[in-house]
């Protein structure tokens, strides 16, 4: 799974703007957008994105490894 991507598709499906989450996180906005490029982010970044958003990636990234459809 592309993290980076697949943030910017739930925040999009959440309706919510990359200024709301820069602004939650906080940092500039041109952070996000390059989260947005990123295929890793960090684990704790990974658990404060989730609470923000309420989704839970780590499911998403654990089905991920469960199937074996990426290997690092």
């Amino acid at each position: 799974m592309h993290i980076g991507k697949r943030l910017q598709e739930v925040l999009e499906e959440k309706g919510l703007t990359v200024g709301w989450l820069a602004d939650q996180l906080p940092c500039e906005r041109s952070n996000v957008y390059n989260m947005f490029h990123r295929h890793n982010i960090g684990v704790g970044l990974v658990m404060r994105l989730s609470r923000l958003l309420d989704h839970d990636f780590f499911i998403e990234l654990s089905e991920e490894y469960r199937n074996g459809t990426r290997d690092y």
